[in-house]
């Protein structure tokens, strides 16, 4: 089965409901996310004929697709605003501005209170509802707060005082708190009470009005006038459907749902920050028969958050039940910043809403059904390895004319980057241009040194480059006994892949998985090569630049290059600071050299 059609398998398994999809690279980044009413039948659009040069682009770097379900379709427009702002999709060109929905905002704070529109939710004492989509729906529902309570909406700072009101009292859409003896601040007050009532969505007898204004205007075929009612109440009925993915409280939580079948479970968890969920993760969880619901959440719970690398804990976890050794979990949670994190169990309200959302991905990640190979099961098979290669290291050279020669070693684990394992190589032994020979040393010094402090090997080696990188690879793995290692390489320009037992090459398809995951961890050994030689040019020519300056000894000399990277460092580094380095004298003549146009300043600190 071809690469695409292995994607067009999977779109054809998506469940026929709304949600956001997101299209995946080899690497498992995000390239695209969309929302749908229905799941599958929006990505199986993506494989019909004749498709424009966006979804070409979006099809040739995908390798997997993934979803999330919500209850709505308008739920999932307002969770992919949210995911859009946080991963920055490439072919997204919308919604990465971090420019969100609208909200109306009541100052309640304030004497007379006004209602307005608003782009963000502050702690700054008003009340907030919403968001709104679409936009004018914001709009509609501030007039209909004007037409029924007559709030002001005028943003005058002071406004108190008038002698006679504006044109929306005479219009009956302000009740004019500015003049003196139009309204009570106690008559106000309750306007402004009934108008957050309305904007909760508590308002069935409102709604029911309407409906009648609408049927009765029909009635009479006063068509125009029943279709303005309608859009009124779409908008009533609309504001009790609020997203349950975005808060104007603006908590931090954690929201935690669960689903079990025969041996195992799931559990999908959303991340909330600052009232908006932005991001989430799924785990399948081994549950023995003999173990409880509670006993699987709450063993999944404690390593979940008390992994060291976890240090974004928030102060409250929405729980479906309550877990076992619950005490013991919130002492570890609260601990980790010296205060507690509840585990709540919603009985109702918006919080149960959202457990209950996060259950049906924990079920729809139970009953996801593989259609195609992953990437890493993609190219085992590929190359004919014996088992998934989980750990991969990817080798690179760099250098211009033979001058400052590089080498770069990049790791990727299941698939995705490990930068912390990465590390850089200056080729000691080759003179000259020659990225084969130099590809020889920096194999052979990274698993000599691997073997003499006996860390574990690679599944897979992978190096830039053909037959002769390839085979000056495989000399110096066999120099160390190491000739039944894995290695596999890559041709620039063919995108072919050469192993030892395909030393002809493998051409794999421009969708396919597996040569997805190489160009993408050849495509990051490179960039991480091309960055330390810049940074090695750029020192060098740094180094020329010192020659000649008075005071400026080999070993004052060797000081500056340890501790800037570079000329401009240097001249915007304080004088303080060049003094300890090189001395007062030689600080000045070095900066008049270099043409800082900055005054002298004795800066200490």
């Amino acid at each position: 089965m071809t690469a695409e059609n292995s994607l067009k398998a999977r779109a054809a398994e998506l469940p026929a409901k709304p949600g956001i999809y997101f299209f995946k690279n080899a690497a498992g980044r995000v390239v695209y996310i969309g929302k749908a009413r229905s799941l599958r039948d929006r990505v199986r659009s993506y494989f019909l004929s004749n498709p424009d040069a966006k979804v070409r682009g979006i099809l040739r770097e995908t390798a997997s697709i993934d979803y999330l379900l919500t209850g709505s379709e308008k739920e999932a427009a307002f969770l992919e605003n949210n995911y859009v702002q946080r991963h920055q999709p490439r072919f997204n060109l919308r919604l990465k501005d971090d420019k969100s929905f609208p909200y109306i905002k009541v100052t309640v704070g304030e004497k007379f209170p006004g209602i307005y529109s608003s782009r963000r939710v502050d702690r700054d004492g008003a009340r907030y509802f919403g968001p709104f989509s679409p936009a004018r729906r914001a709009r509609t529902s501030i007039h209909l707060v004007n037409k029924f309570f007559r709030v002001r909406g005028c943003e005058t700072a002071v406004f108190r005082g008038r002698k006679r009101p504006c044109l929306e009292h005479e219009l009956k859409l302000c009740s004019a708190p500015c003049v003196v003896g139009t309204t009570s601040e106690e008559d106000y007050r309750k306007d402004v009470d009934g108008a957050c009532l309305f904007l909760e969505g508590r308002m069935p007898e409102l709604a029911k009005t309407l409906r009648e204004r609408m049927e009765e205007a029909a009635r009479e075929q006063r068509y125009e006038e029943a279709a303005r009612w309608r859009d009124v109440l779409r908008t009533v009925e609309d504001m009790r459907d609020r997203p349950r993915t975005i808060s104007v409280a603006l908590e931090d939580q954690d929201v935690v749902g669960f689903a079990r079948e025969e041996g195992r479970a799931a559990v999908h968890l959303f991340f909330m920050r600052r009232g908006k969920i932005r991001s989430s993760e799924a785990a399948l969880v081994e549950a023995a028969s003999e173990a409880t619901d509670a006993e699987v959440l709450g063993g999944f719970l404690a390593d979940f958050y008390g992994r060291p690398e976890r240090r974004d804990i928030p102060p409250r976890l929405l729980l479906p039940f309550r877990p076992a050794s619950a005490e013991a979990l919130e002492a570890v949670l609260g601990g980790r910043k010296r205060r507690r994190s509840p585990l709540i169990v919603p009985r109702g309200g918006q919080d149960l809403k959202l457990v209950a959302l996060a259950a049906r991905n924990a079920e729809a990640h139970l009953h996801k059904t593989a259609m195609e190979p992953g990437p890493l099961e993609a190219l085992r098979e590929t190359i004919g390895l014996e088992r998934p290669p989980r750990t991969i290291e990817g080798f690179d050279i760099s250098n211009t004319g033979g001058e400052e020669s590089v080498g770069s070693l990049v790791v990727f684990q299941d698939g995705r980057p490990a930068k912390d394992a990465y590390r850089k190589f200056r080729i000691r032994s080759v003179a000259g241009p020659n990225d084969v020979a130099s590809l020889e040393e920096v194999i052979a010094r990274r698993y000599r040194r691997a073997l003499a402090e006996k860390k574990p090997l690679p599944d897979l080696v992978m190096i830039d480059g053909g037959r002769p990188q390839l085979s000056a690879a495989r000399k110096a793995l066999s120099a160390l006994g190491l000739e039944d290692l894995p290695l596999v390489s890559i041709a620039k320009r063919e995108e072919i892949l050469f192993t030892a037992e395909a030393p002809q090459g493998i051409r794999l398809p421009r969708t396919s998985a597996a040569l997805k995951l190489v160009q993408a961890i050849r495509d990051e050994a490179h960039r991480f090569a091309i960055s330390y030689h810049r940074g090695r040019r750029e020192k060098r020519s740094f180094a020329s630049e010192l020659d000649g300056i008075p005071g400026l000894g080999p070993k004052k000399k060797a000081a500056l290059l340890a501790r800037y990277d570079s000329i401009e460092a240097v001249r915007n580094a304080p004088q303080s600071g060049l003094e300890k380095l090189v001395g007062a004298t030689a600080a000045k003549l070095l900066l008049e050299r270099l043409g800082s146009q900055r005054s002298i300043k004795r800066s200490r600190g």
